[in-house]
């Protein structure tokens, strides 16, 4: 016996012409809305930086520039050094990115089809690990990059400053580890007849099954970079190897708020253009991960 799904709507009134109207105004008129909220404040801060300083400054504001400026971005590209310190985020996130995909696959599939000793245990105190603030940890991983232990070598003002500590990343470990328990057993039991090792299984069936959740955790891990302040100013000291979020606001103190504006504008394209590029990737990962395979 079928049972009707129920709707905030009947089908009976959507048959109608005049249902049918009121349904799609007020559906239109709801996206619209959704869609002004979220892409104003970019139209807002694109075109500021299209103004000219009093411009930006004056009361009531403008909501379409009176004379489109491109200085400011001009100015934002040379007087702000992004083209140097973007290189340096790119550096730092793509060195991040490329560890925490290496050490946190190795590690969910080894507690997920491995099944280590003491496996839960040791998940257990990865995930325990979530509920620790994250500026409580600053401090002591400020001491151990500051004097790395047994090596005796300090990781500031070094790239690896940012790349071992993005590593221990217990979120991004267990998305892996819950889609990889969800990966057919009987797919990895015939790879293991055929011959391949553990390690072979690994790099020609898992991985290759598992690009939504890998495309997932790369956005999560490159984006994380590229938006974090308080750890980049803590690590770079030297001006010429920040990334681009804390040169912002190291270099904004004697620059005009346009500039300013248009460097912001600039330093978020790529990560606008990432999602832009593999929001179905995300969109599919995410899906993945919530449905037994």
């Amino acid at each position: 016996m079928s049972s009707a799904t129920r709707t905030l709507i009947s089908p009976a009134t959507l048959a109608r012409p005049r249902g049918k109207a009121v349904y799609w105004s007020v559906f239109t008129g709801v996206v619209l809305l959704f869609a002004i909220a979220f892409l104003f404040p970019v139209y807002w801060m694109v075109t500021g930086a299209m103004k000219s300083p009093d411009e930006v400054a004056q009361t009531p504001p403008t909501l379409i520039p009176t004379h489109l400026r491109m200085s400011g971005y001009t100015d934002a590209w040379d007087l702000m050094q992004l083209p140097e310190h973007l290189w340096n985020t790119v550096v730092q996130a793509a060195g991040a990115w490329a560890f925490q995909l290496v050490f946190c696959t190795a590690a969910a599939y080894a507690l997920s089809k491995l099944k280590p000793a003491f496996g839960n245990v040791i998940l257990g105190g990865i995930l325990a690990t979530l509920m620790v603030p994250a500026q409580a940890l600053v401090v002591p991983k400020y001491l151990t990059v500051a004097d790395l232990p047994f090596l005796h070598t300090s990781l500031l003002n070094d790239p690896l400053g940012i790349w071992l500590p993005a590593v221990a990343n217990a979120f991004n470990l267990y998305l892996l580890k819950r889609f990889f328990d969800q990966l057919p057993r009987d797919v990895l039991e015939a790879a293991e007849i055929d011959g391949a090792g553990k390690l072979r299984i690994l790099w020609s069936v898992v991985l290759p099954m598992s690009r939504p959740v890998l495309g997932v955790v790369s956005i999560f891990a490159l984006v994380a970079v590229w938006q974090d302040f308080l750890w980049p100013l803590m690590v770079f000291s030297d001006t010429d190897k920040q990334p681009i979020s804390v040169a912002l606001v190291q270099l904004s103190q004697n620059i005009q708020l346009t500039v300013l504006i248009a460097a912001m504008v600039i330093a978020s394209i790529p990560m606008v253009a990432l999602f832009l590029v593999f929001q179905r990737h995300i969109i599919a990962g995410i899906s993945a991960g919530s449905t037994k395979g």
